[in-house]
C-alpha cells in the first residue's frame, strides 16, 4: 500500500461538527496537544495508537491530523492495515489552523499550533 493509495482531504473540508460517528484523531505528542487542538478532537499519540485503538469507534467516518501532515499519514497506513477506514488531514493542524478553522487549549490559555 502506498501513500497514494490513501485517502486525504485538506483541512478547510473537514465537516463542520465532530460527534462519536465523525471523529478527528489527534496523534500528536501532548504537549502539541496542550498548546492547540481542535474542539472535540479525539488525543491519542501515534506511538500508543495500537495499545489504545479499541477507544477509536470503527464505523465512524474518521479524520486523523498530526502537525503537518506526516506523523498521520503513517497512522491512516496502520489503520488500513487493520482494517479500519480513515482520511488523512493534508496540512495538519498547520493548515487547519491557516483555514481559520477554532483552536483550543483545555486550560483556556490562547490556543496556538508550532
Amino acid at each position: 500500500m502506498s501513500a497514494s493509495d490513501l485517502s486525504s482531504v485538506p483541512a478547510a473540508e473537514l465537516p463542520a461538527e465532530l460527534s462519536e460517528s465523525v471523529i478527528l484523531l489527534d496523534v500528536r505528542e501532548d504537549e502539541e496537544w496542550q498548546h492547540g487542538h481542535a474542539a472535540g478532537a479525539v488525543h491519542i499519540p501515534m506511538a500508543e495508537i495500537p495499545s489504545r485503538i479499541g477507544e477509536v469507534e470503527p464505523d465512524a467516518e474518521l479524520f486523523v491530523v498530526c502537525r503537518s501532515g506526516a506523523r498521520s499519514l503513517r497512522v491512516v497506513e496502520y489503520l488500513a492495515r487493520i482494517g479500519y477506514e480513515a482520511t488523512n488531514v493534508d496540512g495538519g493542524m498547520v493548515a487547519w489552523d491557516a483555514a481559520g478553522r477554532p483552536i483550543v487549549r483545555d486550560d483556556g490559555a490562547e490556543a496556538r499550533i508550532f
